[in-house]
């Protein structure tokens, strides 16, 4: 489970330079890496088989990255609401290990009128429980309305 502030944002509200609620995952675990191979289909044995990561020098199995981007998008998705997402992208940074707790934060830089919506545009990024960013990345999403 996965715990965050769940504050929706709107168009009324929301400002430049304004703080996304931010998301904090349990550690990562072992059936959890397990369990997101067999949902995205991505099998690699560097996410799942401990002797690999041990093989290759990762010191272990390590996370899919995918994941961590994808509990940043569950962060906005929270933020915003399950169909605001416009465009979402990250660079991954760093490699995240069993055990690590997982923090996503954005931060609104723009707001803006495109194609009759308002817009929030942004910054985001994962880190763990060390301030080691996992990934770093953008986003734009609509912004709902209090009132149509």
């Amino acid at each position: 489970m996965t715990t965050s502030n769940h504050t929706r944002l709107y168009a009324e509200d929301a400002h430049e330079g304004d703080s996304l609620p931010p998301l904090t995952t349990p550690p990562v675990t072992h059936l959890q890496l397990v369990r997101y191979a067999g949902a995205s289909g991505d099998f690699n044995p560097l996410h799942t088989d401990p002797a690999v990561g041990q093989a290759i020098g990762t010191g272990g199995i390590i996370a899919h990255g995918m994941l961590i981007m994808g509990f940043v998008g569950q962060m906005l998705s929270d933020a915003f609401g399950p169909l605001a997402l416009r465009k979402f992208g990250v660079r991954f940074k760093g490699m995240t290990r069993i055990g690590d707790v997982i923090t996503c934060t954005g931060k609104i830089t723009e707001i803006n009128d495109v194609e009759g919506e308002t817009r929030a545009t942004g910054t985001v990024q994962a880190v763990d429980q060390n301030g080691d960013v996992k990934v770093s990345g953008t986003f734009s999403a609509a912004l709902p309305r209090r009132q149509p």
